[in-house]
């Protein structure tokens, strides 16, 4: 997974700033939000890029990478997960090591389990996105705390 998180990165940040020129949008106005494998590559591109994005939202996915990751610098954007407890394809447990090696890693991370859904996206799931982005977007949310691992649950 990380070899082909990594073929593809290029790729996707060629696109983003193409997007973001298109539209006349500065770097820091940027969020990413993934499903599945859009969250591995949100995750992986936006904790690199040179100008971080306002917020990454991943729905049903993880951190395609080890258990080891390095300290995330100050402009670390702040970061949603959203899981079903029934995902049959890639189990909740994913998502809670995700958290935990982003948290550690100094991201403040908030996470939420969704009752009864499979491999998906919920209404509710939907909203709280939302919620998150809006916040994000006018800077309401923490970055990132020094020193302190930052990982809560929204349920």
């Amino acid at each position: 997974m990380q070899k082909g998180v990594e073929s593809a990165a290029d790729v996707l940040n060629t696109f983003i700033d193409a997007e973001l020129s298109r539209l006349q949008l500065p770097a820091d106005r940027l969020a990413l939000v993934g499903f599945s494998q859009g969250t591995m590559m949100s995750l992986h591109v936006g904790l690199k890029r040179p100008v971080k994005p306002a917020a990454i939202i991943g729905y049903s996915g993880m951190l395609a990478r080890g258990t080891e990751m390095e300290r995330l610098p100050a402009d670390t954007p702040p970061i949603l997960l959203i899981h079903g407890d029934a995902d049959a394809m890639i189990p909740p447990d994913a998502m809670f090591a995700t958290a935990g090696m982003l948290g550690h890693a100094g991201a403040c991370v908030q996470w939420h389990i969704a009752p009864g859904v499979g491999h998906g996206i919920d209404p509710v799931g939907l909203a709280m996105g939302g919620g998150f982005l809006s916040m994000a977007l006018r800077q309401q949310l923490r970055r990132r705390i020094p020193e302190v691992n930052c990982t809560l649950s929204v349920n």
